[in-house]
């Protein structure tokens, strides 16, 4: 049996020196759990103990430590535990304890937050969604590994629910589309996102989500065999005009392809980049090398052309976008996207905001203007793009704020601070520390 292949996500970064190393930290904390949970089960009738082994699983393939896996165990067995951060940190130190009982406590709120949104009138509803954000801000803010251990939780549920064919409740897939996924988005956990996504969706609108499985697969065979012979030729072609070039198929996620439909109102076989190909080069004089010549060789839609690498997006992504029909004998192949990126662009793309701290040759100055030299600088960065993702979420009312009455200020400890709107530079300062504001 292969083993799994680790991704060094942004988070594994950010909370590198947060969790100390203890010998055989995993077996220990799995021993600790295992006659607490092992004959418990959640409320989605999963075994406690087969939950926590998986999220394990999970956060290891995002990057996780194995004292981060160890964590896991543990936050499961805090509701059995009469005293669980006495108890815990006897054992294991003040530092696991805290963890477990930071995400025992979100996992509650959550829950609150869930129970009066499903019932609730819209406007009721989504305040509770509000402070549900809010207050995962906060506990994220206070300790990011609380971050991993959640996403990695939700996305065990849903695929719990997925295997044994048992719905999730409405508020569940609901806030694991509209809250988890975007999160997971602006950490840059792609795969995380995708297939939160495509679980949540799968539930939210079941016989959408089989219509477009089932178109997929009936084409199947005809687009795998044709996008494989595709890149295999441009891979050719490319490297013969001394364009070192790798070229890969892109496989879309289902919600992705109905988000794009109906977003720009196109059917089924409009969707352009459900054959796709991904291109990737050693620098960027090569990105616009292999463009031109793709441009030559293939009729390119001009609309849907895009150059992210002179226009970054705002969370870093840089690559180019172009939609192309190959012409055969006078008649147009269907439409074909292709993205090309430099191989600094491309692990980007997979791992992240902080995927460019890899790189030596990017300069002290990374992607988006992110300085990233070590641990503190890799936070900071996870801490900006979680305050992104609130801005995302509070953009989703009618262009009303849903914090306009509080703005949450970054510390030179890297810490959120929250205060009431209109907070001045004092009233920072006594909220730090009384005698900073003194001063």
């Amino acid at each position: 049996m292969s083993e799994p292949v680790v991704v060094d996500y942004p988070l594994s970064a950010a909370t590198a020196d947060r969790t100390p190393v203890i010998d055989q930290m995993l077996a220990r904390a799995r021993a600790f759990a295992e006659p607490l949970i092992a004959d418990e089960t959640l409320d989605t009738g999963e075994n406690t103990l087969a939950h926590a082994d998986a999220v394990a699983a999970i956060v290891a393939h995002m990057g996780g430590s194995e004292a981060m896996q160890a964590a896991s165990y543990l936050v499961y067995s805090c509701q059995h535990l009469n005293r669980p951060q006495e108890v815990i940190a006897k054992v294991f130190g003040d530092n696991f304890a805290a963890l477990a009982v930071e995400t025992t406590k979100l996992v509650h709120v959550q829950k609150q937050a869930r129970s009066a949104t499903s019932g609730a009138h819209l406007a009721e509803g989504a305040g509770a969604q509000t402070e549900n954000v809010r207050k995962m801000l906060l506990a994220f803010s206070r300790d990011l590994r609380v971050v991993m251990l959640r996403l990695a939780s939700r996305l065990q549920t849903l695929r719990y629910a997925a295997a044994v064919k048992v719905p999730v409740p409405e508020s569940v897939a609901r806030e694991s589309l509209q809250v988890f996924a975007p999160l997971a988005n602006r950490l840059g956990i792609w795969q995380v996102k995708w297939e939160i996504e495509d679980l949540s969706f799968r539930f939210l609108e079941p016989h959408t989500y089989k219509l477009i499985a089932q178109l997929l697969d009936e084409k199947r065979v005809e687009r795998e065999g044709y996008v494989e012979q595709l890149r295999s030729r441009l891979e050719q072609q490319l490297n013969a005009e001394g364009v070192r070039a790798t070229v890969q198929g892109r496989p879309k996620n289902i919600y992705s392809i109905v988000k794009k439909m109906r977003g720009k109102s196109l059917d089924f076989g409009q969707v352009f980049d459900i054959l796709a190909l991904r291109v990737v080069v050693p620098d960027v004089k090569d990105c616009y090398a292999a463009l031109a010549w793709v441009h030559s060789r293939f009729q390119p839609i001009d609309e849907e052309f895009d150059d992210y690498i002179a226009r970054p997006k705002p969370n870093g992504y840089q690559s180019l976008h172009t939609v192309v029909r190959e012409v055969v004998n006078g008649q147009a192949s269907k439409p074909i996207e292709i993205q090309i990126r430099t191989d600094e662009m491309h692990d980007h793309a997979e791992h992240g905001v902080a995927a460019h701290w890899a790189y030596k040759e990017a300069g002290h100055k990374g992607y988006a203007g992110v300085w990233a030299s070590g641990e503190y600088d890799a936070k900071i960065a996870v801490l900006r793009q979680l305050l992104a993702w609130e801005r995302d979420l509070s953009g989703g009312q009618q262009g009303q704020g849903l914090f306009d009455d509080r703005i949450y200020v970054l510390t030179p400890d890297a810490a959120i601070v929250e205060l009431p709107q209109g907070a001045t530079a004092v009233d920072f300062a006594y909220t730090v520390h009384t005698s900073l504001g003194h001063r």
